[in-house]
């Protein structure tokens, strides 16, 4: 088989689809499980693919290790790195739900780059050698959030993008990758209050087209912001997530906006609106139907991430419940629950099935389409929050316990 490349969180394309044929509809602990490799301590964060590597963050059992693993694609450990230690204070009862192993690595094919809820930022060679480290936390002060720093960073050309949003700080940085030197800063701009100044979505890119530059999206603090990844600086911003005639001062946000052509597609929080952006070559706020395809009232995930492919939007509630609606305009297809379990990692889309993880252990497999099809259930019957990832034939799982090779 050839490179599988995953440079970032959501594949290749940034957007949770891939081209992989074979997978498995069905498996179980004595069918379609290539193999299982325990896992030294539980985290949420997703594996990342190359070549014949499978790189994955993890915290250690009993102990404030944080560790960066690769693995062989035939299950075998290639070496385990320890590169720093620290534990999240969190309420006793969201201890489930987080832990410094949260962001997702990232990899050009040579050097792989791993963030820490602690703000420790590494970048390892493919044998584990460290080529250095950055502490987020003393460069750009400790990040002050319940339930800690969770982006994963943007590997985006020759830098890495990231946001630093809490209540302490509101910052997008680019740093060089080769270094990690900082090549610039930007101080976003938010009126946001309590709770909603954390958030935990990820940076992504948006190419404008027409000979435009690459815009950098960030989602937070009650704004979707694009910004020049030449110099940081804001191009527009769209507000209205969370409107002061009812503002909610706990509306994180924690889902990541997704890009399918000219369009973005916006969740919110806590079953809020999503809304559908047509930003164009838009500078300052986005208003009115010039900009905003349409909104969805109420009904965003919580969590996942949205996914659109060939003209639908499918979100996967954080209640088990996909709702699926046309990009053209909005109105909806179906919606449908899947499965009664909280979800938290995002749908993945590939071998003409939508896979959805549920956190008792639970994926269902969905037709992709106008009209419901529940292809299958499969279960481990261990805690799964990361997202699923594809390489090849073969479908990975991270759950709490194991790295999981399911394929025929």
């Amino acid at each position: 088989m050839g490179r599988r490349r995953l440079v970032s969180l959501g594949g290749p394309r940034f957007d949770g689809t891939s081209n992989a044929r074979g997978l498995p509809v069905s498996w179980s602990a004595e069918e379609n499980v290539r193999w299982r490799f325990e896992l030294p301590g539980p985290a949420a964060s997703t594996p990342i693919v190359w070549g014949e590597r499978i790189f994955v963050t993890s915290t250690r059992k009993e102990s404030d290790d944080l560790l960066v693993l690769a693995v062989g694609r035939d299950g075998e450990l290639l070496w385990e790195r320890k590169v720093d230690e620290g534990g999240l204070e969190v309420f006793e009862q969201f201890a489930h739900e987080t832990s410094p192993a949260s962001p997702s690595p990232v990899t050009d094919g040579e050097h792989v780059w791993a963030l820490f809820g602690t703000g420790k930022l590494v970048k390892l060679d493919f044998d584990g050698n460290p080529a250095w480290r950055v502490d987020l936390a003393e460069r750009y002060g400790k990040p002050n959030m319940f339930f800690g720093l969770s982006m994963s960073p943007l590997l985006y050309g020759d830098r890495l993008y990231l946001q630093l949003l809490h209540t302490d700080a509101q910052l997008v940085v680019a740093l060089d990758k080769a270094t990690g030197d900082e090549v610039w800063k930007h101080e976003r701009e938010t009126d946001a209050r309590g709770e909603c100044l954390h958030s935990y979505a990820s940076p992504v890119p948006w190419k404008a087209g027409d000979g435009a530059e690459d815009l950098l999206l960030i989602h937070g603090a009650d704004f979707t912001t694009a910004h020049r990844m030449s110099d940081g600086r804001e191009v527009w911003r769209h507000g209205t997530l969370n409107p002061p005639e009812s503002y909610n001062s706990m509306f994180r946000l924690v889902a990541t906006p997704v890009v399918a052509g000219d369009l973005v597609v916006v969740p919110t929080a806590k079953r809020g609106p999503v809304f559908a952006l047509r930003p164009g070559r838009a500078e300052g706020a986005l208003s009115g139907a010039g900009h905003v395809a349409w909104k969805l009232d109420s009904g965003t995930p919580d969590v996942p991430s949205p996914l659109v492919m060939d003209g639908l939007v499918y979100l996967a509630g954080e209640r088990g419940t996909l709702t699926v609606l046309e990009v053209d305009g909005g109105a909806e297809a179906y919606a449908e629950r899947v499965h009664q379990s909280p979800h938290r990692g995002s749908p993945v889309l590939a071998d003409g099935k939508l896979f959805l993880v549920a956190t008792d252990g639970t994926v269902s497999e969905v037709g992709p389409g106008r009209r419901f099809e529940l292809l299958a259930k499969n279960s481990l019957d261990e805690r799964l929050a990361a997202s699923p990832a594809v390489a090849g034939d073969v479908l990975y799982l991270r759950t709490y316990d194991a790295l999981y090779a399911i394929g025929k």
